[in-house]
């Protein structure tokens, strides 16, 4: 079998990003999502003082979300994509986080701990960029 030189045999192209870029790029579209879902369920279920939290909730991992599908694609070098992952990592502790503790009546003390590793992780994204 002939494949056109702009594919594999998986049907992708040779500069397709690797496996975990596009992980990222999905955990970000669906980021995304449920960030959308959620500020609807703030907007319109929330009482007023719980809002405030899902809201916040939701405008963090909406703009970390489209930040990890922008990005992602073009990470080729492992620490970019650690540091995106990192991203996710702490989008998920400090956004589910504030969710969780709506929903579930759970703790807030890991919060400071998501946030901080968001800190971090931007702070080595942008170490990486200066090295290439």
């Amino acid at each position: 079998m002939n494949l056109p030189a702009s594919e594999s045999r998986n049907g992708r192209s040779p500069e397709s990003p690797p496996l975990s870029a596009r992980a990222l790029v999905a955990a970000g579209a669906l980021l995304a999502a449920l960030a959308v879902a959620l500020s609807a369920y703030a907007a319109h279920l929330a009482d007023a003082h719980s809002q405030s939290r899902l809201q916040t909730a939701a405008v963090f991992a909406f703009g970390h979300g489209i930040a990890l599908a922008a990005l992602a694609p073009s990470a080729r070098r492992v620490l970019t994509r650690l540091a995106l992952l990192a991203v996710l990592i702490g989008v998920a502790v400090f956004s589910g986080g504030l969710a969780a503790a709506y929903f579930f009546n759970t703790s807030t003390g890991l919060l400071p701990f998501g946030g901080s590793l968001l800190i971090l992780a931007w702070l080595a994204y942008a170490a990486d960029a200066l090295r290439r």
